[in-house]
């Protein structure tokens, strides 16, 4: 079960994604389209200015690619965090986070990734290289998958459904950045692209998900204290949150979603 997902809702917002894809890719330089990631959302939450909502896409007005070249959504898929398949390609962990607009991480938030294998086809009739998974208490999410291959017509993306408790599905694609694809692909778009790097164990990811959903931080719900995102911290600092007292454990500039109760490697309870 997953929640309200089904293919027939429309995307968040109801914006074509032809309309916002080609926008993008005629505003965006050369430069841009064929790499520099933008920042990632929990490093913008610090300047105090909301954030943009990621762009909203409805996979309903793509043009179909003849026969199975895809994409296509399968609902239905198996809650997972991992897709990784020995033997098809580059091993892939993509992270981040999903942010409302006033910046604070939203929990429980359902995210469906689905992609093709490592020669570019896609299983139509099963659940290779599908699954769902839901943000933890800190916004949290991460996917070990594979680096997917390339079908003709298309640069190398991930599929993802983003959705909300009782809020709308946003549909929208990762990219990867450098991809000699990405300045010929019509649906390409510089904003959704991840940072990635050279991991021990592959390849890395991250992308952080701004949905467009009410967020106000000087609600009720706000648990307070003198912690603060976008502030350096030192070893053996001390702050507040949520009533409690939190010790620093090694120096880092807070962020969105590292509030001392979530990461428990850089904030001791007192």
């Amino acid at each position: 079960m997953q929640g309200d997902l089904s293919p027939e809702r429309p995307a968040a917002g109801g914006v074509s994604r032809k309309t916002v894809l080609r926008a993008a890719v005629a505003a965006a330089p050369a430069a841009a389209l064929l790499g520099a990631a933008p920042a990632p959302a929990r490093d913008r939450a610090v300047t105090g200015r909301p954030l943009t909502p990621t762009p909203s896409c409805d996979d309903g007005d793509d043009p179909t690619p003849p026969q199975t070249e895809g994409p296509y959504f399968t609902p239905g898929s198996p809650e997972r965090r991992s897709l990784h398949e020995p033997g098809q390609g580059t091993r892939l962990t993509v992270s981040g986070y999903v942010f409302g607009p006033a910046c604070r991480p939203v929990p429980d938030v359902l995210l469906d990734f689905w992609q093709a294998d490592g020669s570019g086809a896609y299983d139509n009739m099963g659940y290779r290289f599908r699954g769902h998974q839901y943000t933890d208490a800190s916004g949290a999410f991460r996917l070990v998958t594979n680096v997917p291959g390339l079908y003709p017509g298309r640069t190398r993306h991930l599929h993802v459904k983003v959705q909300a408790p009782h809020r709308p599905v946003l549909t929208t694609q990762l990219y990867f950045p450098g991809e000699p694809r990405n300045h010929t692909d019509a649906l390409f778009d510089p904003a959704l692209l991840m940072t990635m790097r050279d991991g021990t164990d592959g390849r890395e990811g991250t992308f952080d998900v701004v949905l467009d959903l009410p967020q106000d931080p000087g609600d009720p719900g706000d648990p307070g204290g003198t912690w603060s995102a976008g502030t350096l911290y030192q070893a053996g600092d001390r702050v507040t949150y949520g009533g409690a007292t939190y010790a620093c454990l090694q120096a880092h500039r807070a962020a969105p979603g590292w509030e001392p109760p979530n990461v428990p490697a850089l904030w001791r309870r007192m």
